[in-house]
């Protein structure tokens, strides 16, 4: 105020009005201004005033502001954006935009105001026409008053976002699952492709030891279907159908659960996906329902799920004349694999220990048994689960027709012989031989051992080395009777050769360093000469045989010195 008071002084006492703008930094129009307000109100009229307007003709009007409110009031999920076109869609003229909704809510205190965030961009796409890719996946969550977890086969349209499969299951087999798909299909025809993920139910391509085709894909490749599968752990490749699942979550399993029924559950599910197909205006559409976009292709006979063959019972008095050429035994030569193991037809494995990775063997086969004969020794007899086609294809393997059934194991075990028995070890590191249970050591959980039998100890063999040594729990004279055992023809393996020990002065960093590693001792140790075991996967660092530390081996150097100098003596 001081400084318009002078300006408008200056001017009354002749000097120039210009020269008194450019002398306060102003505007001859301002220098005018504040001289007429001060000759019609004298040195009020020159306080500072608010610039800002008594009335805003875009102001929101406060009907249209309460009745913003209520709507957020009454669904709290819903959005600057979502009311906005509800405004529109209930006739307000001019409905107000996302950003005014946004301040509205945001001066009631209906929302916490946020600051921007780059969401990170990924790369969108969708189908140009509806029917021409669904998206299925499985998603759980739908607990029922008893307790159990139901299971959703869902499925939508790519490009209109409309939902064609919600089917609540108890059981997500692969049937249910196609049963729903093909459901979908008689009502709405069938799509040019499908996209899932890389469940056991949609696919047979991880299906182990040998990939195979499941229902679904036969399914598919029936109808002329092209089914897609996404990269493993790639969730947003079927983002849209993981985008339905969190709002049918959001907005209706976790309001309405559990459910009383399996019947109830399906009935509400569907009931929510009719609103959210009919009336709910979807954003990516541009506020459009998906059914305004969908157009479903010519209904189809209903596509049913191949049912299982019926079990015939054999007849019994067409068993002994049952003499075809097809369904008689065979021998072939085989080599185990290294993993231990024999694959046949029909899915059907035969596990060995490792140390036989290698040998070859007979395998005398049919429908009934399967045996393995191993240097003129039966060393395997399982029960067969070989069709006609499997033998078949062992022919085709240049198998050969085979003699007699194998009987007992030709190697003699008796009372006084070396015997051998295989077994895998339990979790707990306990196997079970002769009726009794044995513990060996908890590291060889899991693995198939070799138990040597030889007089009064019992060796260990794991992975062709000698584990262990233990007490022979079985006496000789019932050796024979053990399940499994055979005369031992090979020699007892060596025990693995003890690991290298290497001595080292630690410095007065606490770090010494063994085959190109640096190990972190620690500073209180400096000084100390201590002892380094080199084991296959870690360095243990002892000191007066007490462990000071343990790190993981992360180098596969040789060991170069095993002194802390060449010319110190080990201490």
């Amino acid at each position: 105020m001081e400084h318009r008071r002078r300006a408008v002084m200056e001017v009354l006492d002749g000097v120039p009005v210009a020269q008194v703008a450019r002398q306060f930094g102003t505007s001859r129009q301002s220098v005018h201004a504040w001289l007429k307000r001060f000759e019609t109100e004298g040195e009020q009229g020159l306080v500072e005033r608010s610039v800002r307007p008594k009335t805003s003709p875009t102001r929101l009007s406060a009907d249209v502001e309460a009745l913003v409110c209520e709507l957020r009031r009454s669904h709290p999920r819903w959005g600057p954006r979502r009311i906005a076109h509800e405004l529109g869609r209930r006739g307000v003229s001019p409905a107000p935009g996302r950003t005014t909704v946004y301040r509205v809510l945001v001066r009631n205190n209906l929302v916490e105001p946020q600051e921007q965030q780059h969401r990170r961009k990924y790369q969108r796409w969708q189908r140009d026409a509806p029917m021409q890719l669904w998206q299925l996946d499985i998603m759980g969550g739908v607990f029922l008053a008893d307790g159990r977890e139901c299971k959703l086969v869902t499925g939508i349209d790519d490009h209109s976002r409309f939902i064609v499969i919600t089917q609540v299951v108890v059981e997500p087999s692969g049937r249910a699952v196609c049963q729903a798909f093909t459901d979908a299909m008689a009502r709405y025809g069938v799509p040019s492709e499908v996209l899932t993920d890389n469940g056991k139910q949609f696919t047979g391509r991880f299906t182990k030891p040998f990939p195979a085709e499941v229902l679904f894909e036969q399914i598919c490749r029936e109808n002329g279907i092209t089914a897609r599968l996404t990269k493993p752990r790639s969730p947003t490749t079927t983002g849209k159908i993981e985008r339905w699942h969190q709002s049918l979550r959001r907005e209706l399993l976790d309001e309405c659960g559990p459910f009383e029924s399996l019947q109830a559950a399906q009935a509400a599910i569907e009931a929510w996906a009719h609103g959210y197909n009919y009336e709910r205006p979807h954003q990516s559409l541009g506020m459009v329902t998906p059914a305004s976009l969908f157009r479903p292709a010519r209904a189809l006979t209903r596509v049913a799920a191949p049912e299982p063959e019926p079990v015939v019972p054999p007849d019994t008095r067409r068993a002994s004349a049952r003499s075809e050429p097809d369904a008689a035994a065979v021998e072939l030569d085989m080599v185990i694999s290294p993993g231990g193991r024999l694959c046949l037809p029909g899915n059907q494995q035969v596990k060995f220990n490792q140390s036989l990775a290698g040998r070859a063997v007979i395998v005398w086969a049919d429908h009934r048994s399967i045996h393995v004969i191993l240097d003129g020794e039966l060393i395997r007899t399982r029960s067969s689960r070989l069709s006609t086609d499997d033998l078949a294809i062992l022919r085709l393997r240049s198998a050969r027709p085979a003699g007699p059934e194998p009987g007992t194991s030709a190697g003699k075990v008796v009372g006084a012989s070396v015997v051998e028995v295989d077994r895998t070890v339990g979790r707990d590191g306990n196997v079970n031989i002769g009726g009794q249970r044995v513990l060996l050591a908890a590291h060889l959980a899991g693995q198939q051992v070799t138990l040597r039998l030889d007089g009064h100890l019992m060796h260990v063999v794991a992975a062709g080395k000698l584990a262990k040594t233990l007490p022979s729990p079985i006496p000789p004279e019932a050796r024979s009777k053990v399940s499994g055992a055979r005369a031992a023809t090979s020699p007892l393996p060596p025990p693995p050769a003890p690991p290298l020990r290497a001595l080292r002065k630690v410095p007065a960093d606490g770090i010494t360093m063994v085959a190109g590693q640096r190990l972190r001792v620690g500073r209180p140790h400096a000084g100390k000469t201590v002892t380094v075991v080199i084991e296959d996967t870690v360095f243990r660092v002892l000191h007066n045989d007490i462990e000071l530390s343990t790190h993981a081996r992360k180098t596969t150097k040789p060991i170069g010195r095993l002194r802390s100098h060449a010319n110190s003596v080990a201490t």
